[in-house]
Order: C-alpha cells, then sequence, then structure tokens
C-alpha cells in the first residue's frame, strides 16, 4: 500500500478538526464548506480535492474513529474486561471533542449513535459466556442489544459529565457490569 503524503494528512486531519470544532458551536446544517475552509485556514478548492461535500467530510471522519474502534475490537477480545476496555476510555478520552460532539450533541447526525452501538454489539458477540449456564434461556440478540446500549448509554454520561472518573476507573466498572451481563 502506498504512503500517504503528510501535507495530505495535515490538510484531511485540519479539515476533520475543524467541521468537529464547528459541530460543537452550530447546528452541522447550518455548516458552510466556507466556514470549514476558514476554520482550516485552507481555500474551499481544497475542500474538493479531499472530500466531496461536507456529509462526505462528516462520513469519512466517523468512519475513521469506528474503524479505530474495530481495530481495538480484534485484540481486545483476548484480555479480561477491566484490562480490555481500559484502552477503549483513553481512546474516548482522548477524542473527547469528536465524541463529546457526536453523542452529547443533539444536533450530531443520529446515525452516528447507531453505528456505535452497532459495531459495540458486533463485538460483543464473541464474549457471551455460552458455557457457565448463567445465560440459559436468555436470547443471543436481547443479550447484546441490553449491553451494547449500556456500553454506549455509559460512555455518553461519562463525556457529558466531563468525564468524572478516570479511563482506568470507568473501564473497571464498566468491566464488572458488562461480565455480569455477557
Amino acid at each position: 500500500m502506498a504512503k500517504v503524503d503528510r501535507r495530505i494528512l495535515k490538510t484531511q486531519e485540519s479539515l476533520k478538526k475543524a467541521v468537529i470544532e464547528l459541530m460543537a458551536e452550530k447546528k452541522f446544517d447550518d455548516i458552510t464548506i466556507q466556514d470549514i475552509a476558514e476554520r482550516a485556514n485552507l481555500n474551499r478548492g481544497t475542500i474538493y480535492l479531499h472530500y466531496q461535500d461536507k456529509f462526505d467530510l462528516l462520513d469519512k471522519l466517523i468512519e475513521s474513529h469506528l474503524n479505530e474502534l474495530g481495530e481495538m475490537n480484534s485484540w481486545a477480545c483476548e484480555m479480561e474486561w477491566n484490562d480490555a476496555l481500559v484502552p477503549y476510555f483513553e481512546f474516548f478520552e482522548k477524542n473527547y471533542l469528536f465524541y463529546s460532539t457526536m453523542l452529547a450533541s443533539k444536533e450530531a447526525p443520529s446515525s452516528f449513535r447507531a453505528r456505535l452501538l452497532a459495531s459495540f454489539m458486533e463485538g460483543f458477540k464473541g464474549e457471551i459466556d455460552r458455557e457457565s449456564g448463567k445465560n440459559t434461556g436468555l436470547m443471543e440478540d436481547v443479550m447484546l442489544q441490553y449491553a451494547g446500549t449500556a456500553y454506549v448509554g455509559v460512555i455518553e454520561w461519562w463525556i457529558r459529565n466531563g468525564m468524572p472518573y478516570t479511563a482506568k476507573d470507568m473501564a473497571k466498572q464498566v468491566g464488572v457490569l458488562l461480565g455480569r451481563s455477557l
């Protein structure tokens, strides 16, 4: 795979940061390409070299965050809940502006929460305890919906409340709860 020019990556990061900052200030529908260009200190034409429009930019931004989470799923499933969740909460903490905008803002696309939930539910599929008997009689789709919704809800609560606990504390708490549920 060819290595992407650092200038292109820097431009794309600048555009992604600009759109998230603007979304924290006003409705996405009210944001113009000119607003994004000014915030990123770029020409309007530069945006169109990288993205079709502001919707494509936002979609690529969401996709990159969900892909990063998906990559974490591949190795986290080998760990105990408490240890596996620490990198996730650290990731949410590091990307606070993005997640606070996408989860806590009423102006963010509702599809983001649904995509995040679907991502976690997919990751939880292999985590259901089928051997101890604690889940006998429970339907997998109900368990996944319950655990996924709870997890997204706790992340949302944590972010909305200014992350009152450390990433490690949250991982420990949520790890115990998910361990009980799945």
